[in-house]
């Protein structure tokens, strides 16, 4: 056999359909997976009507590898993310900074043909991952995106643990985040939309929790030292939110919002307060959130949906109406 045929899940301009892929089997550096987990992100709703294979939150086992493969054999159970393949030369990837590689290939924008809303998917061993035993593959899918995204923050922001800080939303990436600041030892202050979610907040390892609609003015008696923005729209309560940060703190808008960010300057200069972007992790940062995770117990709460056109839509239906508690992951 010198390929294999596998079905995928597209996005298009009616929504969701179900088709098949065809890859020539591995060489070099590939490794052939067979899907059997795939956590769906808000960035999928972005893409669905896309002509492209969704998913990028994918688990599996390894079913054949390439000549040149090393670290893998076949019945690992691997993961991946956004980020597909990068280049190791330029300089983000020579500082470890590998996800902002100049030349990274990413989800959306490459290999549309395959993605983890499928059977199968062919990816280069370099950014797949080995997930720890201790971690269960519906529990590891949210957090080859999900996860790997807030810990990025703590660990590559320095986020230490006697800082005081502020997680708005809790929702697939806030419950997560809230989990890891509270691991690390930090005071995690949650603010929400509304008190719905206060208990569930509590139970993730908040120390303070504030609802925010029809609020004027935020209470919250010392300042915060970061504040990680996971809602999927951005705040348009800056001024509400700046009032509550330290001088020189950080603010992280984590959204795939398209909206431009309205930042009130002053405030913003005279106070010395960093807006910082990030995106994803970095392929160092991944294997220590999979290795934090484990030793912590740190997993998301999830929904599960079969891995079929059905199951696929009824999952991004009820994340785009705001109904997930607090992950979904397509089982094959």
């Amino acid at each position: 056999m010198s390929g294999i045929d596998f079905t995928v899940f597209k996005g298009s301009p009616s929504g969701i359909v179900e088709t098949k892929s065809y890859r020539a089997l591995p060489t070099g550096t590939q490794v052939l997976v067979k899907v059997t987990h795939s956590g769906i992100c808000w960035t999928d709703e972005v893409f669905k009507h896309a002509d492209m294979v969704l998913g990028h939150e994918g688990v599996g086992v390894v079913q054949q590898l390439g000549e040149a493969v090393q670290g893998f054999k076949v019945g690992d159970v691997v993961g991946w993310g956004y980020v597909h393949k990068t280049c190791g030369t330029c300089t983000c990837c020579l500082a470890g900074h590998d996800n902002y590689c100049a030349v990274r290939t990413i989800y959306g924008y490459a290999n549309k043909d395959q993605g983890s809303f499928g059977t199968h998917a062919i990816w280069d061993a370099s950014w797949l991952f080995k997930i720890p035993k201790e971690i269960a593959p519906e529990h590891a899918a949210p957090l080859m995106c999900a996860g790997a995204t807030v810990f990025a923050i703590i660990d590559s922001y320095n986020i230490r643990p006697t800082d005081r800080v502020g997680v708005v939303g809790i929702g697939g990436l806030g419950h997560l985040a809230i989990q890891f600041l509270a691991k690390i030892g930090g005071r995690v202050v949650v603010f929400s939309n509304t008190e719905a979610k206060r208990e569930e907040a509590m139970k993730l390892g908040a120390a303070e929790f504030y609802p925010t609609t029809g609020v004027q003015k935020l209470d919250i008696g010392v300042t915060l030292d970061h504040l990680i923005i996971t809602a999927n729209l951005v705040p348009d309560q800056w001024m509400l939110y700046m009032s509550v940060m330290s001088n020189m703190g950080s603010v992280y808008p984590l959204t795939v919002s398209s909206e431009p960010l309205k930042i009130p300057a002053m405030p913003l200069n005279a106070r010395g307060i960093k807006f910082q972007g990030s995106v994803g992790a970095s392929r160092g940062v991944q294997k220590k959130m999979l290795q934090f995770a484990a030793a912590h117990n740190i997993k998301p709460t999830i929904e599960q949906f079969p891995m079929t056109k059905a199951g696929v839509e009824e999952g991004m239906a009820k994340l785009r109406e705001g109904r997930m508690r607090y992950r979904a992951v397509l089982v094959a």
